[in-house]
């Protein structure tokens, strides 16, 4: 079992975070709630302002952290916004690393139908982005064929390979490690080489998680929280996913093939608790249980 928290710790070390411009809003500053240089991943959802994207990454920047500005191929307007917002965010915020999706929304705003067209552009490597995350689907995606998904997925391979540019894929969150660590073996078996930034949620309250996980479009893992509503939502609101984030960090660490090399927290509404949970661990101050971890510091 000494084992399991050492591989817990060195699972959760660089961890990323995300926070949302309307969440951003709610907090004073974000110095107080996450260490200097945290990397933090900055939403652009369907039907929201670019704008308030960009003022959020600014603002990140300008309190010591590192920004991540989210790119939704299907909701960019145009290849003029695409650039013109692109050389904001390099002299004003020194962005070098972004996350490019294809975005939840039917039709195109713009004339943008997919992230491989927006990669195409050549416009993330001519305004300095060095390093690039794209969409993982554990669980598949509701706007995507599974057959279509793969083929995207190889594709991005073999660009980023052609490119040289330092990608990798970025997951929604998962309440259970088996769904995430089977497909971890598909993609890896059907070519993939990307590395991995898995998806885990942080602490919310039960109604927050549904929202949010029926938005993100995940699959089985949704049964965990309809069956077992009550048990989950104390789960979430006292010990977050230990039991995922242990399975996970000792999968990474038994299988030398694992393709999972970082967590990515998804805060949902929480970053101030899910701040302090996540530190907390990194400190090691909890204690191995029959399944996960309990913290032994109050929250």
């Amino acid at each position: 079992m000494s084992n399991d928290k050492d591989n817990i710790l060195k699972f959760l070390r660089n961890a990323s975070v995300e926070v949302t411009p309307g969440g951003a809003k709610k907090i004073d500053n974000f110095r107080d709630l996450l260490r200097e240089g945290t990397t933090v991943f900055v939403t652009f959802l369907p039907g929201s302002d670019f704008a308030d994207t960009l003022a959020t990454v600014k603002r990140l920047y300008a309190e010591g952290m590192k920004p991540v500005p989210h790119f939704a191929a299907r909701s960019i307007p145009s290849y003029k916004f695409f650039e013109e917002n692109l050389k904001i965010l390099q002299a004003e915020a020194k962005v070098e690393e972004a996350l490019l999706i294809g975005g939840g929304v039917t039709t195109p705003v713009g004339e943008f139908h997919s992230s491989m067209e927006v990669l195409r552009t050549g416009l993330l490597e001519k305004y300095g982005i060095k390093k690039l995350g794209i969409a993982g689907h554990p669980e598949g995606s509701p706007d995507i064929t599974p057959e279509a998904v793969t083929q995207a997925l190889l594709d991005k391979n073999a660009y980023a390979k052609a490119q040289g540019i330092d990608m990798y894929v970025t997951t929604q969150f998962c309440f259970e490690a088996e769904p995430i660590i089977a497909w971890d073996k598909r993609i890896r078996a059907e070519g993939n080489t990307l590395p991995i930034h898995i998806g885990i949620p942080g602490l919310a309250t039960i109604k927050t998680l549904l929202a949010h996980a029926t938005a993100c479009g995940i699959g089985p893992s949704m049964r965990i929280i309809t069956r077992q509503a009550a048990n989950i939502a104390k789960l979430m609101t006292t010990r977050a996913p230990d039991k995922l984030l242990r399975d996970l960090a000792n999968y990474q660490a038994n299988d030398p093939a694992c393709g999972i090399n970082q967590v990515h927290l998804y805060p949902l509404g929480g970053l101030a608790k899910s701040a302090k949970w996540m530190y907390a661990v990194m400190q090691g101050q909890f204690e191995l249980n029959d399944e996960g971890f309990e913290l032994t510091v109050e929250i």
